[in-house]
């Protein structure tokens, strides 16, 4: 590696993308088919919209956003006031690895602990572990009784994408499909703990919308396949 590219992607996670929050909300606009609003960041991370609005525009200041501006739909004619503000990824690449490599140095030490333990108690763990953050995650993001299956598999799938996975939920299918893993060779070498991990989550999700959940989680073989959680 360049002490040029070394520079830049220490700069990426030190100036704008260092803030966790500010990273989360960033990832979930790249990986967002449409151009997002502040509105929709707010309901999705759970925080007011002025702190929406801060993140989404200082990534726009520092190039990794752009914004453009749409009317919402029925709005024509005159009076149909401004229009609203989108924002979507620009082309700059941005290295996310240092971060990643971190988190799946600290998933493998933690796997590697875990293997001194029986491997049933281990799974175990990791599953209630993973449902507890994953109750945790719904009470941030509002989910609860009156949130419809299909509606609750979109909620994991944002959830899923803001911690740095790349998700997609498919109701019609029953399934999350995730094509790319934070925790990397972690994922691929203590499938029993990490993987129990995520669907522990996944359950946790469900559970604040549906009040009972059993998804199973199908892990990849390699990095470069996909997961799958069937719901």
């Amino acid at each position: 590696m360049s002490t040029v590219r070394f520079d830049r992607e220490v700069g990426d996670l030190t100036g704008s993308l260092g803030d966790p929050t500010r990273r989360r909300i960033y990832l979930a606009v790249r990986a967002s088919p449409e151009p997002v609003t502040t509105a929709i960041i707010a309901e999705t991370f759970a925080v007011h919209t002025n702190v929406a609005r801060h993140h989404l525009d200082r990534l726009v200041a520092d190039g990794y956003l752009q914004v453009s501006r749409r009317r919402r739909a029925g709005k024509v004619g005159p009076g149909a006031g401004r229009p609203a503000k989108h924002y979507e990824a620009t082309t700059r690449e941005v290295a996310l690895a240092f971060p990643v490599r971190r988190f799946d140095l600290l998933t493998e030490l933690l796997a590697r602990m875990i293997d001194h333990m029986p491997r049933d108690e281990a799974s175990h763990l990791a599953e209630e572990v993973g449902r507890e953050y994953g109750l945790e995650l719904a009470a941030e993001m509002g989910l609860d009784a009156a949130t419809d299956p299909e509606a609750a598999a979109e909620a994991v799938a944002r959830a899923f994408t803001a911690m740095g996975f790349e998700t997609e939920a498919r109701p019609a299918d029953g399934i999350l499909l995730t094509t790319f893993c934070p925790f990397g060779d972690a994922a691929t070498n203590h499938p029993e703990v990490v993987c129990r991990l995520d669907q522990g989550i996944v359950r946790g999700l469900l559970e604040a919308s549906s009040g009972e959940a059993h998804p199973i989680a199908h892990p990849h073989r390699t990095p470069d396949e996909a997961c799958i959680v069937t719901l």
